[in-house]
């Protein structure tokens, strides 16, 4: 299974990080935020990847180059402006190489989680007639309302409780036919999906980070620090 990362973003809300570093080359622990992402897809066994970016885009490249070093084969899907996420989905296509509507996975490269990728892996091969398939999560602080029900392995717009989308989705090319050129955001292809029963879902209550400011990056970075016992707790 071939798996696209999401590092097309501004980055605004991280400024000044982000003045002259993309956001998911920030560091958190001893690695990169995209660097993390990498490593457990490695370690998943997904190793054909695509990076879309717009924004400090060369720097990414310097960075990752092909992705020998990391393991890992690296292509990327270049964006003039940040196409917002069906947009840059479908820009990448065709870098993907998807044959007979087979499902690719999709991850934002600004999170960090302990997610089993290997799970997904297995789940593609059991999608039937959806056309994709979501990981929720448990409502963070900065998103209480949540975003999309589960009912069984179903997700919708309607019905209680709401859970986040995690930012981690596997999708069908099928999913993007309609999606025109340029910029163009998820939510509304998702939606329609969901009208029609073809979006399955899960909800993982492992750990699980959207790192979209610089206190979320603050935290993680001492998290990690001292999990892995390079710094005492605070407090």
């Amino acid at each position: 299974m071939k798996a696209l990362i999401l590092a097309a973003g501004l980055g605004t809300r991280m400024r000044p990080l982000t003045d002259h570093t993309p956001k998911p080359l920030l560091k958190a622990g001893n690695n990169s935020l995209i660097g993390h992402i990498i490593h457990d897809l490695r370690q998943a066994g997904i190793t054909d990847l695509v990076i879309n970016h717009a924004w400090l885009g060369d720097r990414l490249e310097s960075s990752l180059g092909d992705g020998t070093e990391l393991g890992v084969s690296i292509r990327y899907s270049r964006e003039g402006e940040p196409l917002e996420t069906a947009g840059g989905i479908r820009q990448a296509l065709p870098l993907l190489e998807p044959q007979d509507d087979q499902p690719f996975l999709v991850v934002n490269g600004d999170l960090w989680t302990d997610f089993p990728y290997e799970a997904l892996i297995q789940r593609a091969t059991g999608l039937s007639d959806h056309q994709g398939h979501l990981v929720l999560v448990p409502n963070p602080a900065h998103n209480q309302r949540g975003d999309f029900a589960l009912e069984k392995d179903r997700v919708s717009t309607h019905g209680f409780p709401k859970y986040t989308f995690s930012g981690i989705g596997l999708y069908r090319p099928s999913l993007f036919s309609k999606v025109p050129s340029g910029v163009f955001p998820l939510a509304p292809v998702l939606r329609e999906a969901m009208k029609e029963d073809r979006i399955s879902g899960e909800l993982y209550e492992g750990e699980w980070r959207d790192i979209g400011t610089p206190d979320r990056l603050a935290e993680l970075d001492q998290w990690l620090k001292e999990r892995n016992g390079e710094v005492l707790p605070q407090g």
